[in-house]
């Protein structure tokens, strides 16, 4: 069943944040990977920022490696946004599927699912403010993971996990963004928790959102994202990518910029 009656916009975003991000290292050994620096912005200010700019008051954070410096960042940079903190005290044997069973309590509203290892551009949320919304985006040669289909109306209709991206006419890999109703996020948490009583800890939650769909119990509307204007955060090499990235937008902007400025000859 569809979202689509909800009309309020999603205020709240939960931050999958407790990963050791392994790839990264030496930059995580001692700081969370949420705080690696793009240009001298930590992932984390760039999404705290975006959040805001959206709208976004309050935020439930999932924290494991070094949680304790990502609220020691949030304490000065989320301003009057309230902040409720979950830990994984298992994150190094875990997956992001549990961290996203452990929130379960203190998500009672419609919410967006942010991993944090996202960089973008804070307009590109606008169409995610609705519950039953999920970011995808062209397929790129650095792009792994996690891939959709799409049908009638952008209506997502099943999730492809892993393996090659060869069919790219037909697939669009997920950004890793999802809004969530109510009454949606109630289903997918008692589908949640039928894994984790099976002791199924080590899964991506896309495995049961794929399940979900697949027999109709949560549905998706597909968001599309420019595949040149955002990055997933996951070894060094995607860094230095995304810095090159963010390096050209930037230098985008000032060129607009500096194209509407009037002459001062000519005042």
């Amino acid at each position: 069943m569809s979202d689509s009656s909800d009309v309020t916009n999603v205020t709240t975003a939960l931050l999958l944040a407790a990963g050791a991000g392994t790839r990264l290292q030496p930059l995580t050994d001692d700081a969370p990977k949420c705080l690696t620096e793009i240009e001298g912005i930590p992932i984390l200010e760039r999404l705290v920022d975006n959040l805001r700019a959206q709208g976004f008051t309050k935020l439930v954070v999932v924290i494991g490696h070094l949680g304790d410096r990502i609220q020691s960042f949030l304490r000065h940079r989320a301003g009057d946004m309230r902040i409720d903190y979950v830990v994984n005290p298992d994150y190094r044997t875990t997956n992001n599927i549990y961290s996203l069973w452990l929130a379960r309590k203190l998500i009672r509203e419609p919410f967006l699912l942010v991993e944090c290892d996202l960089v973008f551009e804070a307009q590109m949320l606008g169409d995610m403010l609705q519950p039953g919304k999920m970011a995808i985006s062209k397929i790129l040669p650095w792009m792994n993971g996690t891939t959709v289909e799409i049908g009638f109306g952008k209506h997502v209709t099943s999730f492809r996990m892993g393996g090659d991206m060869c069919d790219v006419a037909r697939q669009y890999k997920t950004v890793n963004l999802y809004s969530l109703s109510l009454d949606s996020w109630n289903k997918v948490e008692k589908r949640l928790s039928r894994y984790i009583s099976q002791n199924i800890l080590n899964e991506y939650y896309e495995a049961v959102f794929a399940e979900m769909v697949a027999d109709g119990s949560l549905s998706f509307d597909a968001v599309f994202f420019d595949a040149n204007r955002w990055y997933e955060i996951d070894t060094v090499a995607n860094l230095h990518e995304a810095e090159n990235l963010f390096a050209r937008l930037r230098s985008i902007v000032s060129r607009s910029i500096l194209d509407i400025e009037p002459d001062p000859a000519f005042a």
